[in-house]
């Protein structure tokens, strides 16, 4: 089942198109990336997904009736700007979102003691907001976004100011919060992040929807015919046992090492046994693997071909 789905959504400012005809699908109970350059069109879709803005046509539903305002309680949002109010207490600041979102100062008080302690901030509870560092300052909103356990989650560029270790504390709270029936989307330009945790994407530019679809099949389908390698040998035998099966090459030679290691485009046609045979009576073959692309380069190879 779909939570969220995004049809045909436009929206223009005066002369700026933000969204043109934009449609996607989110599956409940996973994690959904929205990705594009900056002025893509991303935060104007979060802003329509919350209900702060409308679309001028097209429409979203949420578990399977139109979005209304009423169902915000149930979206839990995280943006990219944050903000605290800088003199009150940090757990006054907590309590005080957290009751906003309908939870009476008992449960919120309980449930924020448990978030600060697996976050490591208790101690901060009766500091002021002024005093916290970005991150710390993030964890807590962090905290309170996802305090009253909203069905729909939605980070805008989550990751940001958290140094490696609380970024990695942050995916696995992610990923929990997701593994007891969450729904989240992100977005982020951090596509190492995106490998790591989305199970599906879409990649917005220029206001429309240029990719959309499950992250492991896109990296296939964009991977086919390319291929990873590594040998001892001559480069130049190599390439002529191939001849013309290759569209694309480039080779690495390894430091104080005979290895060299060489990524491959191959023909469609090109049968992998076969190619692998042939590289093997030319060269002395160490291993020879699929070479998947990362996110980082599906992204630009995406959004530049769509600029052409």
């Amino acid at each position: 089942m779909d939570i969220l789905k995004v049809k045909n959504v436009s929206k223009r400012y005066t002369n700026h198109v933000a969204l043109d005809d934009v449609s996607l699908s989110v599956p409940e109970g996973t994690i959904y990336g929205l990705l594009g350059p900056n002025g893509a069109g991303k935060t104007t879709l979060i802003r329509i997904i919350n209900h702060i803005t409308a679309p001028d046509s097209g429409s979203v539903e949420f578990m399977g009736h139109p979005l209304t305002a009423s169902d915000v309680v149930n979206i839990g949002y995280l943006p990219e700007e944050r903000g605290l109010y800088k003199k009150m207490r940090v757990g006054d600041q907590a309590l005080f979102f957290a009751k906003l979102k309908g939870l009476n100062t008992k449960e919120a008080t309980a449930e924020l003691r448990v978030w600060f302690d697996r976050f490591g901030i208790s101690d901060w509870w009766n500091r002021k907001v002024e005093e916290l560092s970005k991150g710390m300052a993030q964890k807590v909103q962090f905290i309170v976004t996802v305090l009253h356990r909203p069905k729909l989650l939605i980070f805008d560029e989550p990751f940001s100011g958290f140094d490696p270790i609380n970024a990695d504390l942050l995916k696995n709270e992610i990923l929990r919060l997701r593994d007891e029936g969450a729904t989240v989307i992100f977005s982020t330009h951090n596509m190492a992040s995106v490998e790591t945790l989305c199970d599906n994407i879409t990649l917005i530019n220029r206001s429309r929807n240029i990719l959309s679809g499950n992250v492991n099949e896109i990296r296939g389908q964009m991977g086919q015919g390319r291929y990873s390698l590594s040998f001892e040998g001559d480069p130049a035998s190599l390439l002529t046992a191939l001849g013309d099966r290759i569209i694309d090459h480039s080779f690495e030679k390894e430091v104080n090492s005979p290895v060299t290691n060489a990524k491959l485009l191959l023909k469609p046609d090109v049968t992998i046994r076969e190619t692998i045979s042939l590289a093997n009576n030319s060269v002395d073959l160490i291993s020879f693997d699929r070479a998947l692309p990362s996110m980082n380069e599906i992204f630009i190879h995406t959004v530049k071909n769509n600029e052409q």
